[in-house]
């Protein structure tokens, strides 16, 4: 399917302004004046950005918030339509589902924001200096886990779907704009902008390529992880922006009239978490704690959810105080011991 950039675009001012198909919120990433891209609520005065590289912050935050009251529960039913999220954010979702939605546990307030958002994705048509999702087996574009992907070819876009709530969603654009049928020619345009957009990415981390044996991080020499923790400063900016974390902490801050829980999140590289109430930690040195966070990201999570928990999007490059290089430091970390080291 086929359908007009422009004609897109007024479509979701539409939607926000007359609550069209029972939207309450559009969602999409805006460009500030620094150049960044950040998720925001469409106003009339909104620069939108949809294609371009993945927004500064992750689509976690606004499926599961850095702060958040559990109990009591949602009362409110609110429906969102969040445009613009990239195939690194998508990946991510397959963790976060897993984690918080099943046989053994459900994330309520997780599970109604997920229930209640329309994700449109769409393809990547340029990359930031950090984005590196081609080393962990990703892709600058989605080929599962939206409602509807768009990808730009010009002044169209050419229209999939991939869950029911995308095709409520496509029946309600044929109700105020023309869709068209896509063409063989408008398939090979995709094609060729994704191989070009893949192009740029493989140029950009052709120093950082490595092998796929990340399991082997586990038997690497403590000293090169206290080498490479000396320039973290134990802020946790990186597992905060990481969309795959999901660490929480759990507050209770009844009243004497209301039962209240809230959720904020937590993280492996802030001192004291996992202390135990004599006052016992299971990683009390900050390059144990640096070290969790690489073995997390590219061995436990591979375990616990089947596939990698980073997914190259380059955020807790971009944030983190240190200048920590995360493709840098993988990159170092596997390369083979010298016979010192052994």
């Amino acid at each position: 399917m086929i359908v007009n950039a422009s004609h897109l675009f007024s479509f979701l001012k539409r939607i926000q302004s007359e609550r069209l198909g029972g939207f309450d919120a559009v969602i999409l990433p805006e460009r500030t004046d620094k150049g960044n891209l950040f998720f925001t609520r469409m106003n009339g005065e909104t620069k939108v950005e949809i294609d371009s590289y993945r927004a500064t912050d992750p689509l976690k935050s606004l499926l599961y918030f850095p702060r958040e009251q559990i109990l009591p529960g949602k009362s409110k039913l609110v429906k969102r339509l969040i445009l613009g999220v990239k195939n690194c954010d998508l990946t991510a979702l397959e963790i976060l589902d897993k984690a918080m939605i099943n046989e053994d546990f459900i994330d309520p307030v997780y599970q109604f924001w997920r229930e209640n958002t329309t994700i449109v994705s769409a393809d990547c048509t340029e990359i930031s200096d950090s984005c590196h999702c081609n080393l962990v087996d990703g892709k600058p574009f989605a080929d599962k886990g939206f409602d509807v992907n768009l990808s730009n070819i010009g002044t169209d876009y050419v229209i999939n779907t991939g869950s029911s709530k995308g095709e409520e969603f496509i029946e309600l654009l044929r109700k105020y704009i023309p869709i068209s049928d896509d063409h063989a020619e408008d398939r090979e345009k995709v094609r060729e902008l994704r191989q070009k957009t893949m192009r740029k990415l493989e140029a950009r981390n052709s120093d950082f390529v490595r092998s796929g044996d990340y399991f082997s991080l586990k038997n690497v020499n403590i000293q090169k992880w206290k080498d490479e923790a000396k320039s973290c400063v134990g802020c946790g900016g990186c597992t905060n922006i990481c969309p795959t974390c999901y660490c929480l902490i759990l507050n209770d801050e009844t009243t004497a009239k209301d039962f209240i829980k809230v959720r904020s999140y937590d993280s492996c590289q802030i001192h004291g978490y996992a202390r135990v109430a004599g006052g016992a930690s299971p990683r009390p040195k900050m390059y144990e704690r640096f070290r969790n966070r690489y073995l997390c990201k590219l061995t436990i999570m591979k375990e616990n959810f089947g596939r990698l928990g980073c997914t190259g999007c380059g955020r807790c490059i971009d944030v983190c105080p240190g200048k920590i290089e995360f493709r840098e430091v993988v990159c170092r970390m596997m390369k083979p011991p010298k016979a010192e080291e052994l």
